[in-house]
């Protein structure tokens, strides 16, 4: 049953990474919507409100196609360069076996006894204690580790920090955080740039616009900031597709490997209130072994609090302390 169970988190995780795939253009058709409403606004389309939303609607067919063509431009940069994306947006360098020979030997022993293949290895330069896995295919697949988790880890917490992050490759988690983060995530960061963006200018004054008076055009402006709103809310509502199951069956996984739940439990401990590596990304602290948002981004938070991980742990995993 383990097993069935397994495979049918790994089937649904691979469900829910073409799902969020067939949403992105249409999350893009609704931010092309509220840029023809911002052009029928700003350059006097229609007498009326009506007429204006109807002139963007008009418009829709034509921009569809250049939305559809983004698209598929997206997907390709995305595809090949997503870990390059990832590791700018972190500051993270690759190492190799002679910069780290301890750690680098450590990932490879657990790969190998679960004939996995070996990832890349990765480290951040920051003093914060996190871990993430990235990558879409085996060849490209990624550990990530900062330099404050190395140090403040004892070799056989580290080893099971490691080890939950290979678990998160094994059921193809990785794969559904980086749609999540790289190809739909897109959408929430275009989102906040213009709502910023447009929170900082002024609505011009009724006599840049057609003589239909100011007012008509402002309401077009707040229609646009309304499918905008919109545009960002389901993309950030497309995160609940990462469900906080998956750092549980993590966990589980870093103890099936490592047979040592007790170090698990003190890795989580000592990551607990250093985990904010400030240069990431929400989109890619949302991959990260654990996040801790604060105030009203905890409502939306992809990750279960760690002192339930560590009750789980104690609970269901065998873990003494």
């Amino acid at each position: 049953m383990q097993a069935v169970g397994l495979q049918t988190y790994i089937w649904n995780n691979n469900f829910k990474s073409v799902l969020l795939l067939v949403l992105f253009p249409a999350l893009l058709l609704l931010l092309v919507f509220a840029v023809l409403l911002l052009i029928e606004a700003y350059g006097g389309g229609g007498y009326t409100l009506g007429d204006g939303v109807s002139g963007a609607w008009r418009n829709m067919p034509a921009a569809a196609p250049f939305a559809f063509a983004g698209t598929a431009a997206w997907y390709g940069v995305a595809y090949f360069g997503h870990n390059a994306m990832i590791s700018a947006s972190t500051g993270a360098q690759e190492v190799e076996r002679t910069e780290a020979p301890e750690l680098y030997n450590m990932l490879e022993n657990l790969c190998i006894s679960r004939g996995l293949p070996m990832p890349r290895l990765n480290l951040i330069e920051s003093d914060m204690r996190n871990a993430f896995a990235s990558g879409l295919r085996e060849d490209n697949y990624t550990i990530t580790v900062t330099r404050g988790l190395v140090e403040a880890l004892e070799p056989d917490e580290l080893e099971a920090v490691l080890a939950h992050e290979l678990t998160h490759i094994r059921n193809r988690d990785v794969r559904l955080l980086v749609i999540a983060a790289v190809f739909v995530g897109v959408v929430a960061f275009v989102g906040e740039v213009v709502f910023r963006g447009m929170f900082r200018t002024n609505v011009p004054r009724s006599g840049r616009y057609r003589r239909s008076g100011g007012g008509n055009a402002a309401l077009l402006v707040i229609v646009a900031f309304g499918v905008l709103a919109i545009a960002y809310g389901l993309a950030i509502v497309l995160r609940f597709a990462l469900s906080r199951r998956r750092e549980f069956l993590a966990d589980a996984g870093s103890v099936e490997l490592t047979k040592n739940p007790d170090a698990m439990v003190r890795a989580l401990e000592k990551v607990t209130g250093h985990t904010a590596v400030e240069r990431a990304p929400a989109e890619v602290r949302e991959m990260f072994l654990a996040y801790e948002p604060s105030g009203f981004a905890g409502l939306f938070a992809t990750h279960p609090p760690v002192e339930k991980r560590i009750e789980a742990l104690r609970n269901y995993g065998g873990a003494l302390i």
